[in-house]
């Protein structure tokens, strides 16, 4: 095996070791989507109306998808790339007994070349789909700093009498990385939950943004999705982030907190 030959081969097996260890966060991200998407069906199997389970099977659907394209295309490009190393061997092993070989044996026509080795490594994402883009947007769209910036301005407008310590500002990328992660499902799941909501009861969502009363409106589902948002991140109740609430505002309430009427719910950006 030539110089030449043997660096082209290592810089394939860089290629094809770094496609693997890029995608493999990836990877493992869609699998715990899928696990939660799957778990949350289970939970919605227990409701009273069928019609419950619908956003949970899309979800399910969506994220498995997603997970078999991403090995899909990961495993092509390995494959193709070992294919595209098989051949440029044989055709430097061959030499100049090649032209006689194909004379003689007539082999059907070889695949088309890969580009070289070097090429940018692909990464295994799969389409978004509508429903997928509503559960993998989620943690960007609303980083959790957001949330410190609330309760900081909602501390800093009530008034005081007598000067108190600044208090210390709450920073969720100091938490340990257990409770960072239960910060980012709790987040993720508040804004399903809320999505849901809004699509199975469009027409009482807008009345309750009319007439200020969307927790009383909507009570029964919001007491069902609070239940099991306790039951999960009971953990991280006492700190000072409403994930419910701030979804809630946001989506069932266009934004705009005066429309939920009274807040039913214990939230410690509330008492602060």
């Amino acid at each position: 095996m030539s110089d030449a030959q043997k660096a082209r081969e290592r810089a394939l097996e860089a290629a094809v070791s770094r496609a693997v260890r890029d995608n493999l966060l990836p990877l493992q991200k869609t699998l715990e989507d899928l696990q939660q998407a799957f778990a949350d069906l289970v939970s919605a199997c227990s409701s009273v109306k069928p019609t419950n389970t619908l956003p949970s099977m899309l979800r399910v659907r969506a994220t498995s998808a997603s997970l078999a394209a991403s090995l899909s295309v990961l495993s092509d490009f390995i494959s193709n790339a070992m294919k595209d190393r098989g051949h440029e061997i044989d055709d430097e092993d061959g030499g100049d007994d090649a032209p006689a070989v194909a004379v003689a044996e007539a082999p059907a026509p070889r695949q088309q070349k890969l580009p070289p080795p070097e090429i940018p490594v692909p990464m295994a994402h799969a389409p978004v789909t509508e429903a997928e883009e509503v559960e993998e947007t989620a943690l960007e769209e609303e980083p959790a700093a957001e949330f410190e910036a609330t309760a900081e301005e909602e501390v800093a407008s009530e008034p005081v009498e007598v000067p108190e310590p600044e208090p210390v500002a709450f920073r969720v990328a100091d938490l340990p990385a257990d409770e960072q992660e239960m910060h980012k499902r709790a987040n993720r799941v508040a804004k399903v939950s809320m999505q849901d909501i809004k699509m199975l009861r469009p027409a009482d969502v807008r009345k309750g943004q009319e007439h200020k009363d969307i927790c009383v409106r909507l009570r029964g589902e919001l007491d069902k999705a609070r239940k099991e948002y306790d039951r999960r991140f009971q953990k991280i109740l006492d700190q000072p982030v409403d994930y419910f609430r701030h979804w809630m505002v946001e989506i069932l309430g266009d934004g705009d907190p005066e429309t939920l009427g009274e807040y039913p719910y214990p939230s410690p950006v509330l008492r602060r």
